[in-house]
């Protein structure tokens, strides 16, 4: 199939965009911000059916010789926002060329070129990285359409944030939710012997899926529309109680479960870093748990510094729940009972608050391991010399991964050359530098590579519909709680 039929498909799809292009280009003309004209003149009703039809070619050309629909799309005056789940690939364009709905993209998507055009024909959400309150903006911008009475296209919305492997459904970001108006939910099944379609963080990569898949004779897929829903008062006021009940009623029409973990315990889980995190980590649910106060990691992060001089004045000294509430000027909930027993170690009342920062340091940059193990060394290093010792580090390396037990004796007698029994930031920093890879060879030697939920990317996403746009949930959800070193 590799020497048949795979580059007569590629050269096939290739075609149909180009073909689409010119007709995109025209009717994308003038302001991207304008109202759509109601109705649409008749010369965008027929480029819309043009497009769809050259689109449907170009999937059928694919492999995707019949597409199953189920359900009845509702009209954009009865469900403003199509919440799409569960987000699995890039070949999820399907069910967006089928009814040419908006979407929420990396502003970036539209200077590609053909592609960037065909993407401006759909009026999408451009979300900017560069801008610091582009999540705020597309969050206005979306709730401004959903209220517009059918005036914009539908906005389809892939809730998860990122891309799974359909087995469950991960925890639903709110964006959608926040204007608390009536959402479509829709789910995706790609029922072929052979899965070739999904996209996610860990096997085969973008272009290796495209390959495969267009090696298939015959690939399905079917796309139900589920009833509208229609939010509670309560739903209103609580989106992420909204995200939750919509994606409760998703599941149970896909037959999967559902897990608490979320776009970004996915991020903390996969960072680059010299210090990877092992799946019985207790750090994501720190992370979710620092959610669940309403405290936000990336707010947080500017403030890590006086955090750790507040901890370093404590000199090891143990503080109760009451002192950890006051540090982190919040009231005694459960949640923070839940927070304060990962740091209980014994089960005494007592927790030792520069574990706190190392944990929020880790959760804030979990790529920057260097800078969370100097903090880290602020903390613990004596005023004399400036150095720690062996258990020092041994409490440093468990708090930064989230373990109950970390062997670091050989680690330590490899960075304690002169055999001093202590060490410096900056002899442990010459030591990283020289053997970059030393948490495989001494903390866990006996794998071969750090396993993780899931693989880190060998690349950025390049899939648009990934875009993480929206506010942080701050359902902490119910997973049950562990203490560290339980």
């Amino acid at each position: 199939m590799t020497l048949t039929l795979f580059p007569i498909r590629l050269l096939f799809a290739a075609f149909m965009m180009l073909l689409a292009w010119p007709f995109a280009f025209v009717a994308s003309l003038g302001s991207a911000e304008k109202e759509p004209e109601q109705p649409l003149a008749l010369w965008r009703k027929v480029v819309d059916l043009l497009l769809k039809a050259i689109m449907r070619t170009m999937w059928f050309a694919g492999g995707f010789h019949r597409v199953t629909v189920k359900g009845r799309q509702a009209l954009p005056t009865e469900a403003a926002i199509l919440t799409l789940a569960p987000h699995s690939s890039y070949f999820d364009a399907i069910p967006v060329t089928m009814t040419m709905s908006s979407i929420v993209m990396k502003a970036e998507s539209r200077d590609i070129p053909i592609w960037g055009t065909l993407i401006k024909y759909i009026r999408p959400v451009f979300v900017s990285r560069s801008d610091q309150d582009s999540r705020r903006k597309t969050v206005e911008e979306i709730k401004r359409r959903a209220q517009s009475n059918g005036q914009w296209p539908q906005i389809m919305i892939f809730p998860e944030g990122t891309c799974t492997n359909r087995t469950c459904l991960i925890t639903f970001k709110p964006g959608a939710f926040i204007p608390g108006v009536p959402v479509q939910p829709v789910v995706l099944r790609y029922p072929n012997k052979l899965d070739t379609i999904t996209w996610t963080w860990q096997g085969p990569g973008a272009l290796e899926i495209l390959w495969l898949t267009l090696c298939q004779f015959h690939n399905q897929v079917e796309i139900e529309f589920l009833p509208v829903y229609h939010p509670s008062e309560e739903e209103k006021r609580s989106p992420a109680l909204y995200a939750s009940n919509v994606r409760r009623i998703m599941a149970e029409a896909l037959g999967v479960s559902v897990t608490d973990y979320t776009f970004e315990d996915c991020q903390l889980a996969l960072a680059e870093g010299q210090l990877r995190l092992p799946s019985d980590t207790c750090l994501l649910e720190f992370a979710r748990l620092v959610r669940g106060l309403g405290l936000k990691p990336e707010k947080l992060e500017k403030d890590l510094d006086k955090y750790s001089e507040s901890a370093k004045l404590k000199k090891g000294q143990k503080i109760d729940l009451a002192e950890f509430a006051a540090y982190l000027e919040v009231p005694i909930s459960d949640t923070l009972e839940g927070m304060f027993s990962l740091f209980d170690e014994s089960g005494s009342g007592k927790m030792d608050l520069r574990e706190y920062v190392i944990a929020l340091s880790v959760v804030c940059r979990p790529s920057k391991t260097l800078d969370t193990i100097q903090l880290a060394f602020k903390m613990y290093a004596s005023q004399e010399d400036g150095c720690i010792n062996e258990r020092d580090l041994s409490c440093i390396l468990k708090t930064a991964v989230g373990v109950a037990e970390l062997p670091v004796a050989d680690l330590f007698s490899a960075i304690d050359e002169d055999e001093k029994g202590r060490i410096s930031f900056a002899d442990f920093t010459r030591f990283a530098d020289m053997y970059p890879d030393f948490a495989e060879e001494y903390l866990y030697p006996d794998q071969a590579r750090f396993e993780s939920c899931t693989q880190t990317p060998s690349a950025p996403t390049l899939n648009g519909l990934c875009t993480d746009f929206s506010p942080e949930s701050t359902d902490p959800g119910g997973k049950p709680l562990h203490r560290k070193l339980d």
